[in-house]
């Protein structure tokens, strides 16, 4: 199918809050990839979020050449193009851009979709995050509606991030500590500023523990019911009806999170979780097995020509390719997606 439309992709995430279900948003940083994920997600039957980091933006565009907008428009291109030969509905997103580098990754590709929706045409992307959770709450709320004002007219949904998930991504790393957990007042100024919805579509990540990486199970302390206050303080404050869920919400740094924790966040309200480590993981694990079982053939032993047929890129590409898309299907059946498309 071809990418969403604006108008499909809120009609998605609406569909997922109203389920009880959420989307994976798979992070890419090449063809091969990118081809993983649409995969992935035709496999599980699943409509699906694909999204690029200001690092995987910057490999796009040639590891020497580090320009994140290139790579972003020249990814969002190929994927208009390949999207369409799978029978699921495709989201893109860019995913964490902190203050420093606003200017040279999202207020370029808003611009860039404005131009493009004047013309009558779609989007580059359907979503861009703003990454706020270094900077102060007050600016990050004031940035955050600049954004807002800017994404409304180029049809693009805002995702903000109120509050600090540890670990590290892309060079940011912050602290475990108790930063990690939200607060409900968080929550409130978050809908002061923004709205509760009846200002325009965003996303919101709430941290409730949250860190970027990887982590065993039970070394992190995870609490989803962060968001279900987050979500009656808002209803509270604002006079909305009882057990209304005015955030649609999003998961960051959820690697070894348990199935009840992962279940708990999408029934308070998570309609997106964000999965980079696992599926970087799942890609590169066949191509170590492959490189370690046929050694003699993909390098020149002693002299020898090797085997083309085995360092051949498409040979390994294809494992790789292969066991991303297997943990996407994964993905999605833990976030109750799977068989889930708007067709």
């Amino acid at each position: 199918m071809p990418i969403a439309t604006p108008e499909k992709y809120a009609e998605m995430l609406d569909a997922a809050k109203g389920g009880a279900y959420a989307f994976p948003a798979i992070n890419v940083s090449s063809s091969q990839t990118l081809n993983a994920a649409l995969q992935g997600f035709a496999d599980a039957g699943s409509d699906g979020i694909i999204q690029i980091s200001t690092g995987g933006a910057e490999y796009l565009s040639g590891p020497t050449r580090k320009d994140m907008v290139t790579g972003s428009v020249a990814f969002a291109a190929y994927a208009a193009e390949v999207a369409k030969l799978y029978p699921v509905n495709i989201a893109l997103h860019t995913d964490h851009c902190p203050k420093d580098k606003l200017d040279g990754f999202v207020r370029p590709l808003l611009a860039l979709s404005a131009e493009r929706v004047q013309r009558g045409e779609a989007p580059l992307f359907q979503s861009h995050m703003w990454d706020g959770s270094a900077v102060p709450l007050a600016e990050n709320l004031v940035i955050a509606e600049e954004l807002l004002e800017k994404c409304i007219a180029a049809k693009i949904i805002l995702e903000i991030e109120v509050g600090v998930v540890g670990g590290e991504e892309d060079g940011v790393e912050n602290a475990i500590n108790d930063k990690l957990y939200t607060t409900p007042e968080d929550a409130v100024a978050t809908a002061k500023a923004l709205g509760h919805g009846d200002r325009g579509y965003y996303m919101t990540a709430l941290t409730f523990g949250n860190v970027h990486g990887v982590y065993t199970p039970g070394n992190v302390k995870l609490r989803p019911e962060v968001l279900k206050s987050a979500q009656e303080a808002v209803v509270s404050e604002f006079g909305l009806d009882a057990g209304a869920k005015p955030f649609h919400f999003v998961f960051h740094g959820g690697s070894g999170s348990t199935p009840q924790e992962i279940s708990d966040a999408v029934d308070y309200g998570v309609v997106k979780m964000n999965i980079d480590t696992d599926t970087q993981y799942a890609f590169t694990r066949p191509v170590a097995a492959h490189m370690l079982s046929n050694y003699d053939g993909v390098l020149k032993v002693d002299g020898e020509v090797g085997n083309k047929k085995l360092y051949d890129p498409r040979a390994w590409g294809k494992a790789a390719e292969a066991g991303m898309a297997a943990r996407i299907v994964e993905a999605c059946e833990n976030l109750r997606s799977a068989g889930k498309t708007l067709g």
